[in-house]
């Protein structure tokens, strides 16, 4: 070859390594887009900083390992420390820009780990991860696949048998893929990543991230067409192969996404582009344009496969680079045999040899770099953890891991000192003529609005508090006025009770003179009725002043209820209705007040008798539920009460309006408010079950806490 030609290709060489280059800015703009802001300048610095490592590492012993004089096939033995010598010549300058080329190939495998890992691997972490990836794993398999290229004349082993990859669909895709996925594996899923997943499907900036797509596509042209080593008259096939598969890629992901979710989905367009590419870069040049297009298209298919199966698995990939590097990487080097021409091939296989060496390359891929990538890391994360602390993550890494600050992560923490304080009393900083200085002030004008809410809130919330004090002053006075009056009135009616029960016998004993008995007989009724209704008040202002004394002893049910009935049954069978008394056998004890449940049943039954009319039912039941509480229900097939009353029934003093044909007597409105509350005092449920016209029922149900085993008989 001469040494104009040398020249050219050089020169060409050169070129496409800069466009290489190039597609670091585009793995930065797209990561840094795709990631939340908190985490924007950690991922950028580890875009500069696995450059860094990667050129150091493959210029002291990658390039040694991938390209040196074979051992055997397996590993390279010489150029390490590359120093070919000061310009000597067109095939110094030659081997320079080789080196320079394969350089940027290894910094392209190493920061694909980047994006996989974001927002939550430490930085430290991360160097070790893309020095291993870069002086190891890297160069290692590269020597295998590539060890040949121009260099020793020597193959590696899978070169020797076949193996085709002609720009690095396995070689640099797959690989940084495999070693994304055991990184991914063992640090584990963001905070909170699969519990909410809605806070972290939007892309923080996206057009930034649309730009990153487009200088890694402008980038991959270099990739690609710089990888004839020559420019030679394959290089626009292979350019146009390029931008083809991309573009079959990009618009089967939009389609997709358009279909399933009724828009098209701005990242999940872009990853289609990038799987596109990654397809196309093992057989672009032993492909057709048609083909070029499918193997594109179905890149993108696979790549949004890939990435479903890993949410299915709650494996957390934050800008999806293993589906689209190693998803799509794999694909790709499938099909340099099911979709290539064996003309092209150059190895002499059939269809079905080529497609089991392409297929050994893919598995042999994954076992070494996946591999020894999860055990090396495995062990680092033993001694020195990958991932950052949670308090650390929920700062960002901006801040935790570089001491960084932006302006939305400065608004945002403002935000959360308030949220954990709740002293809403100062306003958040504006940062002038920025987005978050508009997202502040905005803010800030809620606050003001909080504030003087809160004013106004605070204001009739003391209002409400000097009103709840003097009604409960109020409440107090009226408990104590009826409390004593209640007692003046007691004494007074129990004598009245008690001389008319002496007039009835002493007097009129003996003497038969029914008109003077029915007055006495009134006079002894009405005192004993007015006297009931004054206990009823007193025993309500007892429990609404807190000082009811429950007298509590384990009571036999059957006998209290039997005895309740018996008091009552003559003023049912007065008003021709039918009254049954249902108590289920072998009923535990109940320990409660004896007079309390009494009244209780007294006043439930007296208002069911009351509101039911002729030739209506009344029933009494006792029985156990299910949960081992003790339910007591009366039910009545009377007027029964409208929803809407519900609330005013239980009210001290109020009567429901009713037919005068069922409201049998008159009654003070304090049966049901006092039966309510003998029941809290027992920590018992009332509950009404009642419909216009058809009944009602009341349960009242004991807790499980004052239900008292059977003794037995002995």
């Amino acid at each position: 070859m001469g040494d104009a030609a040398v020249t050219d290709n050089t020169i060409w060489l050169l070129v496409c390594t800069v466009l290489v280059l190039l597609m670091q800015a585009g793995f930065t703009c797209l990561e840094t887009g795709l990631v939340r802001a908190k985490n924007t300048i950690n991922v950028a610095i580890k875009n500069v900083a696995d450059f860094c490592v990667a050129t150091l590492a493959f210029w002291t012993v990658g390039f040694g390992l991938m390209f040196g004089a074979t051992l055997g096939g397996v590993i390279g033995t010489s150029y390490f420390m590359f120093n070919p010598g000061p310009f000597d010549g067109p095939s110094s300058a030659w081997l320079m820009a080789f080196f320079f080329f394969q350089m940027a190939f290894c910094g392209t495998a190493t920061t694909i780990v980047s994006g996989a890992v974001a927002e939550r691997m430490s930085f430290r972490g991360y160097l070790l991860t893309a020095l291993v990836l870069s002086a190891a794993i890297y160069p290692v398999f590269g020597h295998w696949a590539w060890g040949g290229f121009g260099m020793t004349g020597q193959e590696g082993w899978l070169q020797g048998l076949g193996f085709i990859d002609f720009a690095g669909s396995t070689v640099v895709h797959s690989i940084g893929g495999w070693v994304a996925l055991a990184a991914v594996l063992i640090i584990g899923p963001r905070i909170g990543r699969f519990e909410h997943a809605d806070s972290f499907g939007k892309s923080h900036n996206t057009p930034i991230a649309v730009f990153g797509m487009f200088l890694l596509w402008i980038g991959w042209f270099g990739f690609n067409g710089g990888s004839t080593l020559a420019m030679d008259v394959s290089v626009p096939h292979i350019m146009v192969h390029t931008l083809i598969a991309a573009a079959a890629g990009g618009m089967v992901a939009m389609m997709l996404t358009w279909t399933r979710r009724g828009a098209p989905d701005a990242v999940d367009s872009l990853n289609g582009v990038l799987a596109g590419l990654v397809a196309i870069t093992a057989p672009a040049h032993v492909v057709g344009i048609g083909s070029s297009a499918l193997i594109g298209g179905i890149g993108a298919i696979v790549a949004l496969g890939a990435q479903s199966l890993l949410r299915r698995r709650q494996i957390d990939d934050a800008v999806s680079a293993v589906p689209v590097h190693l998803a799509a990487g794999i694909w790709g080097t499938l099909a340099v045999a099911l979709l290539g021409d064996p003309d092209l091939w150059g190895t002499g296989l059939t269809r079905l040899e080529q497609l089991g060496v392409q297929a050994l390359g893919v598995a042999v891929a994954g076992v070494y770099a996946f591999g020894l990538g999860y055990i090396v890391l495995r062990v680092i994360n033993v001694f020195l953890p990958l991932r950052v602390s949670a308090e650390a993550e929920h700062m960002g890494l901006n801040a935790s891991e570089h001491g960084a600050s932006t302006a939305i992560h400065d608004l945002i923490h403002a935000m959360d000192e308030q949220r954990h304080t709740g002293d809403f009393s100062t306003r958040v900083p504006v940062e002038p003529y920025t987005e978050a200085g508009q997202i502040a002030e905005q803010y800030n004008q809620v606050l003001d609005r909080v504030r003087s809410e809160m004013t106004a809130r605070e204001q009739t919330a003391e209002q409400l508090r000097s009103a709840r004090d003097q009604a409960e002053l109020a409440n107090a006075a009226k408990s104590e006025f009826l409390a004593n009056m209640s007692h003046e009135l007691r004494t007074p009616l129990n004598a009245i009770i008690g001389f008319s029960e002496i007039i009835n016998k002493e007097v009129f004993g003996p003497v038969d003179h029914p008109q003077y008995r029915e007055y006495v007989g009134d006079i002894h009724d009405s005192g004993t009725h007015l006297l009931s209704i004054i206990n009823d008040i007193l025993d309500l202002s007892k429990i609404e002043a807190d000082s009811y004394e429950l007298n509590e002893d384990e009571l036999r049910v059957e006998s209290v209820l039997n005895a309740c009935s018996r008091m009552i049954r003559t003023r049912a069978e007065s008003g021709r209705l039918k009254l049954s008394v249902e108590i289920e056998p072998e009923l535990p004890y109940l320990y409660a007040d004896e007079r309390a449940l009494k009244q209780m049943i007294i006043n439930l039954v007296s208002n069911a008798v009351k509101f039911t009319p002729e030739g209506g039912s009344v029933s009494l039941r006792a029985r156990l539920e299910p949960d081992g509480r003790l339910a007591l229900e009366v039910a009545d097939t009377g007027v029964g009460i409208d929803r809407k009353d519900l609330a005013k029934a239980f009210e001290p003093f109020s009567q429901l309006s009713s037919d005068a044909t069922v409201y049998k007597a008159d009654g003070t409105g304090l049966g049901l408010p006092l039966t309510a509350a003998l029941a809290r005092s027992h920590q018992a449920t009332l509950v009404v079950d009642s419909a216009p016209g058809k009944g009602t029922a009341i349960t009242i149900r004991f807790p499980n806490e004052r239900i008292v085993k059977r003794q037995s008989a002995a």
